[in-house]
């Protein structure tokens, strides 16, 4: 039987979600309150992967259990939460069709950037602070080129082992909600490793106006890393939402 966990994460202390050798990760801890509780190893493979210091308010992973250990899941919500740290919370624990998968079933999924542009203790390890005036107007005018089935190489870490670097974007705008803060709001049928990142820190070189919507275009049109800006800083990124089909539910 095969369950999906809805999940959230600050992900501050973590080198990011997926499990590797040299750091904390989401996955790891995730999978030790598991095993905890199941007494063996219980794989997660999840929606997706952050990098290390990107929060996520949405996250979904899925794990395969036996008949046996049905009657342990009706109370693992409960249970996981008392061993988690504070940093992950269990939202949702349920039942999907055997061939559901948390990664490859999503249908589309959406992030959000988050800057300010003063000092806030409260607001700083949860979003980047903007040193210099920025003009969201040019920067709306030059994101609505991301719009569309294209290829997004120049924002795609190098040497990766994806197989295309084709994605469809619906959603690609800057929102100012007051008080010096303002948010980035981007959606797509799937992501490229530090995309997110890649474009904001990009959009940031037209709200300077170091560079020109047009020549944003062009950074797109080049499918080269190299052409296009600095990754923004990782601790304003946020996993906010994916979608399924309702078809997988149960």
């Amino acid at each position: 039987m095969r369950f999906f966990i809805r999940f959230a994460y600050d992900g501050t202390a973590f080198h990011g979600s997926q499990r590797q050798p040299n750091g904390v990760t989401v996955q790891e801890t995730m999978e030790q309150a598991l095993a905890m509780i199941f007494r063996e190893d219980m794989p997660l493979t999840f929606a997706g992967r952050t990098d290390a210091g990107v929060h996520a308010r949405e996250m979904y992973a899925h794990f395969d259990i036996n008949d046996n250990q049905s009657s342990i899941v009706n109370n693992l919500k409960f249970r996981l939460n008392g061993i988690l740290p504070d940093s992950i919370a269990i939202y949702d624990i349920f039942r999907v069709t055997d061939d559901a998968h948390a990664r490859f079933s999503a249908k589309r999924r959406t992030y959000e950037y988050h800057v300010i542009d003063h000092k806030d203790p409260f607001l700083l390890p949860y979003a980047t602070r903007l040193r210099t005036p920025i003009d969201f107007v040019a920067m709306n005018e030059a994101a609505r080129h991301l719009i569309g089935r294209q290829d997004f190489a120049s924002f795609c870490r190098t040497h990766t082992d994806v197989k295309t670097t084709i994605c469809d974007l619906t959603q690609a705008e800057w929102k100012e909600l007051g008080n010096g803060h303002a948010v980035f709001t981007i959606s797509a049928d799937r992501f490229l490793r530090n995309m997110v990142r890649a474009v904001v820190g990009t959009l940031f070189q037209v709200g300077i106006g170091k560079i020109t919507k047009e020549q944003f275009a062009e950074v797109i049109a080049q499918h080269n890393r190299c052409s296009a800006g600095d990754s923004a800083p990782a601790q304003g990124l946020y996993l906010t939402h994916i979608e399924y089909p309702k078809e997988i539910f149960l």
